[in-house]
C-alpha cells in the first residue's frame, strides 16, 4: 500500500531506535495482521537486552544537552514536529485505521490530537512557571521552580497507537526530558511511523541522538522500562491488570507512574433530557472503535419513566449501524483488534446471559466472506441488573449495558459502583441534577460531562481518571508538572543569618 511506503515502512523493520540511527535487533520479530482483513502488513524486530542497553546509553547523553536548550526554542522543535504531521496526517490516518481496525475518520481524528498536543506543548515552552512567596525571614526571597526530570519511559496501547503517546512526548520534549517508547506489541507499525516522522525533524535542526527511543516487544520489554531506575518516570495506558504490575515495579524502586487504566463509563439519562443529543451520544460512546477505548460508553442508567421510549430509539439507531471496513467512509463500525478480543467479547455476552441479562440486541461474530479476518462483531444491547459481576468488569467490545434507575441519587451511586472510574456523563436539562451529577457527591470519575458523551475529550483538559483509572493525569490543564521535578530556592541577600522559625544559634 503506498501510505506505507510514504511512511518509511517496509516488509521487516527495525524495531530499536534512537532518532534516525535503527539498531539491528535480534532475530524475533512482531508480525503486525491487520484486522481488517486479516493480511499481513509487515513485521517489527523486537528489541534485545543489548540494544536496549544502547537505547538507554544514548538517552542519557542526550539528555545532558537536551535538558540546556531554552524551552521556548524545544517548542519551536515540536512546533516543526507538528507540521511534519500535518504534512502526513492522511497516511498516518490510513496507518491507523489499517493497522488497529478503527474507522478512518477516527484514525484521522488520531492523528488531529497529535497535532492538537503539539500547538498545545508549543504555547507551553513558553508558561513553565513557578511561584515566588514571601519568606519569613529578612533579607530573604524564595521561589520554585520546574526542571527537566530525565527520561521518560511511555508504554502505550493498541486502541490509541500514537496519540496517547503524543501526550506523553510532546509535553515531556518542551520540558527537556527524553522519550523511550514501547508500542504496543498489536500495533508496532504506528510506533515506527511515528519514529521516522521525528526522526527527520530532529535530525533537521541538529536535536541530539536519543531525545526520541523506541523500543518493541513484549511485556517483558515493559518490564525492563518499568524496573529501570535510570528512568524516573513511566507513563504506561492499558489494562489494569498491567497498569498494578507496572506501579509495583516503579513503586518498589521509588520511581514515578502515570496510569491511564480501565474504564467502565456510564452515561445517566435523565427523563429531563433531551433524546436528540442523547441517543447520538450514546450511540458513537458505545460503538465507536467498535468499544475498544477507555472511555467507550459501557453503561446506561436510564430513569424509568423514559426507559421503555428511549431503549426503542436506541434499537432502532443500532439497526442503521453498518459494520465493515473502516477505510470505507460509509460504515460506522470496524473490527476488533484480534481473535483474543473476539473471544472476550463472547465469553462476556455467555457469561451476561448465565447472570441473568436479556439481550434486546443480539451480539455474534460476523464470519461471512465480506468479513473474512474473523474479528467483526455485532455491537450488541442488554437489560441487566446494575449489580451483576459482568457489568463491573470492563470488556474492550462494543457491548452496552442498561439500566434502569427512579432517582438520581440511586442514578449515581449506580454509576459509581464499579472499581474503575475515568469517565461519565449526565443527560438533562435540569440545572439542580446537572450540578448535583458535579458536585462532590456527585461523580467520582476523572471526567465528568453533562449533555455530551463519555468520549471525545479534548486535549486542552487533564485526561485521566480515578480507583483502577490509575489516578493519572495527562494532555492539557497542567498535567506538565509530571514531567518535570519541583524545586524549592531561597537566597540570603542580607549580611544576616537569620534561622527559620527564629531560633537563636549563638556560638559566642
Amino acid at each position: 500500500m503506498e501510505f506505507l511506503q510514504k511512511l518509511g515502512l517496509s516488509a521487516i523493520n527495525s524495531g530499536t531506535g534512537t532518532g534516525s540511527n535503527w539498531l539491528s535487533s535480534g532475530n524475533s520479530e512482531i508480525q503486525s495482521l491487520s484486522p481488517v482483513d486479516g493480511k499481513l502488513i509487515g513485521a517489527v524486530q523486537t528489541t534485545t537486552r543489548a540494544d536496549y542497553e544502547l537505547v538507554i546509553e544514548k538517552a542519557q547523553q542526550a539528555f545532558k544537552e537536551w535538558r540546556l536548550w531554552p524551552a521556548p526554542k524545544r517548542g519551536e522543535i515540536v512546533r516543526r514536529i507538528g507540521d511534519a504531521l500535518r504534512n502526513n496526517k492522511e497516511n498516518l490516518g490510513k496507518l491507523v485505521s489499517y493497522e488497529m481496525g478503527k474507522s478512518l475518520q477516527e484514525g484521522l481524528g488520531e492523528v488531529q490530537e497529535m497535532i492538537d498536543i503539539c500547538d498545545f506543548a508549543v504555547g507551553l515552552s513558553r508558561q513553565l512557571h513557578g511561584l515566588t512567596m514571601h519568606s519569613e525571614r529578612p533579607g530573604h526571597r524564595m521561589y520554585e521552580q520546574y526542571h527537566p526530570l530525565g527520561l521518560v519511559g511511555i508504554i502505550s496501547a493498541f486502541n490509541f497507537p500514537v496519540a496517547v503517546w503524543s501526550w506523553n512526548a510532546m509535553l515531556a520534549w518542551v520540558c527537556g526530558d527524553v522519550c523511550i517508547w514501547k508500542p504496543s506489541e498489536k500495533t508496532p507499525l504506528c510506533g515506527i511511523a511515528c519514529q521516522n516522522i521525528v526522526a527527520k525533524v530532529f535530525e533537521e535542526h541538529q536535536v541530539p541522538e536519543g531525545v526520541s527511543c523506541v523500543v518493541n516487544g513484549n511485556a517483558e520489554t515493559g518490564e525492563w522500562i518499568a524496573s529501570d531506575e535510570r528512568i524516573p518516570l513511566v507513563s504506561a495506558t492499558g489494562s489494569t491488570r498491567m497498569g498494578k504490575a507496572v506501579a509495583a515495579k516503579v513503586a518498589q524502586r521509588l520511581g514515578r507512574s502515570l496510569l491511564e487504566l480501565g474504564g467502565n463509563n456510564a452515561i445517566i439519562i435523565s427523563k429531563d433530557a433531551d433524546l436528540n443529543i442523547a441517543i447520538p451520544a450514546a450511540v458513537f460512546g458505545a460503538v465507536g472503535t467498535a468499544g475498544q477505548r477507555c472511555t467507550t460508553t459501557r453503561r446506561l442508567i436510564i430513569h424509568e419513566d423514559i426507559y421503555e421510549a428511549f431503549k426503542e430509539k436506541l434499537v432502532k439507531a443500532y439497526q442503521q449501524l453498518k459494520i465493515g471496513d473502516p477505510l470505507d467512509a460509509g460504515n460506522h463500525v470496524g473490527p476488533l483488534i484480534d481473535k483474543a478480543a473476539v473471544n472476550a467479547y463472547t465469553n462476556a455476552i455467555a457469561d451476561c446471559v448465565q447472570q441473568g441479562g436479556h439481550f434486546v440486541v443480539k451480539g455474534g461474530v460476523l464470519n461471512d466472506e465480506a468479513f473474512g479476518s474473523g474479528c467483526y462483531v455485532q455491537p450488541c444491547i442488554a437489560e441487566v441488573a446494575h449489580n451483576l459481576p459482568i457489568v463491573h468488569t470492563e470488556t474492550f467490545a462494543p457491548i452496552l449495558y442498561l439500566i434502569r434507575y427512579k432517582n438520581l441519587d440511586e442514578a449515581i451511586h449506580i454509576q459509581n459502583s464499579v472499581p474503575q472510574g475515568l469517565s461519565s456523563a449526565i443527560m438533562t436539562n435540569n440545572l439542580r441534577e446537572a450540578e448535583q451529577f458535579l458536585a462532590a457527591n456527585g461523580s467520582d470519575c476523572g471526567i465528568a460531562n453533562v449533555n455530551i458523551g463519555t468520549s471525545g475529550a479534548e486535549i486542552g483538559g487533564a485526561f485521566g481518571g480515578e480507583k483502577e483509572t490509575g489516578g493519572g493525569r495527562e494532555s492539557g490543564s497542567d498535567a506538565w508538572k509530571n514531567y518535570m521535578r519541583r524545586q524549592t530556592n531561597t537566597i540570603n541577600y542580607s549580611t544576616q543569618l537569620p534561622l527559620a522559625q527564629g531560633i537563636q544559634f549563638d556560638l559566642g
